[in-house]
Protein backbone atom coordinates (compact mmCIF):
# COMPACT_ATOMS: atom_id res chain seq x y z
CA UNK A 1 0.00 0.00 0.00
CA UNK A 2 1.32 3.45 -1.04
CA UNK A 3 1.37 6.03 1.72
CA UNK A 4 1.12 9.89 0.95
CA UNK A 5 4.47 11.65 1.91
CA UNK A 6 2.81 13.12 4.35
CA UNK A 7 1.63 9.79 5.59
CA UNK A 8 5.45 9.08 5.64
CA UNK A 9 6.73 11.57 7.67
CA UNK A 10 4.38 11.59 10.69
CA UNK A 11 4.73 7.80 10.98
CA UNK A 12 8.13 8.83 11.30
CA UNK A 13 7.04 11.65 13.39
CA UNK A 14 5.47 9.27 15.78
CA UNK A 15 8.21 7.20 16.10
CA UNK A 16 10.44 9.69 17.56
CA UNK A 17 7.49 10.71 20.17
CA UNK A 18 7.55 7.25 21.07
CA UNK A 19 11.20 6.90 20.93
CA UNK A 20 11.38 4.15 19.13
CA UNK A 21 14.04 3.74 17.28
CA UNK A 22 13.76 0.79 14.93
CA UNK A 23 10.09 2.06 14.05
CA UNK A 24 12.31 5.39 13.26
CA UNK A 25 14.81 3.70 11.04
CA UNK A 26 12.71 1.78 9.21
CA UNK A 27 10.92 5.20 7.57
CA UNK A 28 14.05 5.85 5.67
CA UNK A 29 15.60 4.51 2.56
CA UNK A 30 19.12 2.48 2.57
CA UNK A 31 20.44 5.93 1.25
CA UNK A 32 19.01 8.36 3.07
CA UNK A 33 20.95 11.44 3.80
CA UNK A 34 20.02 13.32 6.56
CA UNK A 35 21.36 17.11 6.83
CA UNK A 36 21.15 19.13 10.18
CA UNK A 37 22.31 22.95 9.54
CA UNK A 38 22.48 23.32 13.23
CA UNK A 39 21.79 26.29 15.79
CA UNK A 40 23.38 28.49 17.97
CA UNK A 41 23.99 26.07 20.61
CA UNK A 42 23.63 22.58 18.48
CA UNK A 43 26.36 21.93 16.14
CA UNK A 44 25.68 21.19 12.56
CA UNK A 45 26.33 17.50 11.11
CA UNK A 46 24.94 15.23 8.07
CA UNK A 47 24.33 12.06 8.88
CA UNK A 48 24.02 8.95 6.22
CA UNK A 49 22.12 5.94 5.18
CA UNK A 50 20.05 3.93 8.19
CA UNK A 51 23.00 3.95 10.47
CA UNK A 52 23.43 7.67 10.20
CA UNK A 53 20.00 8.21 11.19
CA UNK A 54 20.21 5.78 13.93
CA UNK A 55 23.05 7.90 14.94
CA UNK A 56 21.30 11.26 14.69
CA UNK A 57 18.42 9.88 16.82
CA UNK A 58 20.30 8.07 19.90
CA UNK A 59 22.29 10.89 19.95
CA UNK A 60 19.25 12.92 20.61
CA UNK A 61 17.54 10.58 22.91
CA UNK A 62 20.66 10.14 25.30
CA UNK A 63 21.69 13.46 25.29
CA UNK A 64 18.04 15.73 25.95
CA UNK A 65 14.89 14.78 27.60
CA UNK A 66 12.10 16.20 24.87
CA UNK A 67 9.48 18.37 27.04
CA UNK A 68 7.60 18.98 24.00
CA UNK A 69 8.05 18.30 20.31
CA UNK A 70 4.93 19.93 17.49
CA UNK A 71 5.14 19.61 14.48
CA UNK A 72 3.06 23.06 13.61
CA UNK A 73 2.22 22.79 9.59
CA UNK A 74 2.94 20.75 6.50
CA UNK A 75 3.65 22.13 3.26
CA UNK A 76 3.10 18.95 0.55
CA UNK A 77 4.06 19.43 -3.28
CA UNK A 78 4.34 15.58 -5.04
CA UNK A 79 6.87 13.80 -3.18
CA UNK A 80 8.31 16.98 -0.84
CA UNK A 81 7.02 17.47 2.54
CA UNK A 82 7.74 20.55 4.04
CA UNK A 83 7.36 21.04 8.45
CA UNK A 84 7.46 23.86 10.33
CA UNK A 85 7.38 23.15 14.27
CA UNK A 86 8.64 23.82 17.32
CA UNK A 87 10.01 22.26 20.47
CA UNK A 88 11.17 22.24 24.19
CA UNK A 89 14.10 19.97 25.10
CA UNK A 90 16.09 19.73 28.27
CA UNK A 91 19.77 18.92 28.26
CA UNK A 92 20.12 15.89 30.46
CA UNK A 93 23.70 16.72 31.94
CA UNK A 94 23.39 19.93 32.43
CA UNK A 95 19.52 20.71 33.01
CA UNK A 96 19.96 23.82 30.51
CA UNK A 97 16.25 24.47 28.96
CA UNK A 98 16.48 24.91 25.25
CA UNK A 99 13.70 26.22 22.93
CA UNK A 100 13.78 25.68 19.51
CA UNK A 101 11.79 26.67 16.19
CA UNK A 102 12.63 24.63 12.62
CA UNK A 103 11.75 24.26 9.05
CA UNK A 104 12.49 20.49 8.26
CA UNK A 105 12.35 19.61 4.25
CA UNK A 106 11.74 15.63 3.21
CA UNK A 107 11.69 14.10 0.08
CA UNK A 108 9.91 10.97 0.84
CA UNK A 109 10.29 7.97 -2.49
CA UNK A 110 8.52 4.55 -2.58
CA UNK A 111 7.62 5.18 1.22
CA UNK A 112 10.53 6.01 2.42
CA UNK A 113 12.21 9.01 3.52
CA UNK A 114 15.10 9.67 1.46
CA UNK A 115 16.69 13.16 2.81
CA UNK A 116 15.90 15.41 5.20
CA UNK A 117 17.11 18.87 5.72
CA UNK A 118 16.35 21.23 8.89
CA UNK A 119 17.23 24.39 9.28
CA UNK A 120 16.29 25.55 13.49
CA UNK A 121 17.02 28.29 15.42
CA UNK A 122 17.24 28.02 19.40
CA UNK A 123 17.57 29.80 22.56
CA UNK A 124 18.29 28.92 25.85
CA UNK A 125 15.16 29.23 28.09
CA UNK A 126 16.77 27.99 31.84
Amino acid sequence: MKNSPKDVVEKMFEAFSEGDVEKFVGTVSEDTVWVYHGTQIIPAGTFEKKEGVRTFFTNIMERTEIINFEPQQYIVEDNMVVVLGQEHQRVKRSGRELKQKWVQIYTVENNLITKMEEFATSEEVS
